[in-house]
């Protein structure tokens, strides 16, 4: 099994843990998230978005988009509630990450971070600021009396929230004032098997 990746990317890094936790081999192509110059001669084939992480299966089907590669191999382990209810409400956490959180804090984070030209952005960077911290505050609200998102138990919702959030200081972002979301951060960071971001 073949990961296109990279080792900077949330989304890749969401992959590369679960496939960790659940004890997976894979081999790394490892892809550039600033020289996207030859995405469509690697990719070209095999995901129409370009986009990484892109995976090719053993029998060399591809898959790309990052929560459709955590339910591939998360469906059916623990890490997948059984619950038709609680299974909905992982798909809920894993929309609003893409939709609300990734485009703000992974978006500040890139520009500042790995751009290579921060000052390009800056009239840009207060919109997703408050995008980001919006996120944080639904994530706030969210762990209210909770340990992890959904049903007491870690899931893929954890894993696809916490890619970026545990990043989110590289973006500008201050978690101080977010305890909940502070001590959640710490019990992904224990469960079995976790990984680092990173090469």
């Amino acid at each position: 099994m073949l990961l296109y990746s990279s080792a900077v990317s949330g989304n890749c890094y969401k992959v590369r843990l679960l496939l960790a936790q659940l004890g997976i081999e894979y081999e790394i192509v490892e892809l550039s998230v600033v020289d996207r110059s030859n995405r469509a001669e690697v990719l070209g084939e095999l995901n129409p978005g370009l986009r990484v992480p892109t995976l090719v299966l053993d029998d060399g089907r591809p898959l790309a988009e990052s929560n459709a590669i955590l339910w591939y191999f998360g469906d059916g382990t623990h890490l997948v509630p059984s619950d038709p209810y609680e299974r909905a409400q992982v798909l809920q956490w894993q929309f609003f990450e893409q939709y609300s959180h990734e485009p703000n804090i992974a978006v500040a984070r890139f520009w500042i971070a790995y751009s290579g030209a921060p000052e390009r952005f800056e009239a840009e960077l207060p919109t997703r600021m408050r995008g980001g911290y919006a996120a944080l505050d639904a994530m706030e609200r969210g762990l209210d009396g909770r340990t992890f998102f959904v049903g007491e138990r870690y899931s893929l919702a954890d894993i696809s929230l916490y890619a970026y959030t545990h990043v989110a200081h590289e973006g500008g972002f201050d978690l101080e004032p977010y305890p909940a979301t502070r001590a959640w951060l710490e019990r992904v960071a224990s469960q079995p098997g976790h990984v680092p971001i990173g090469p």
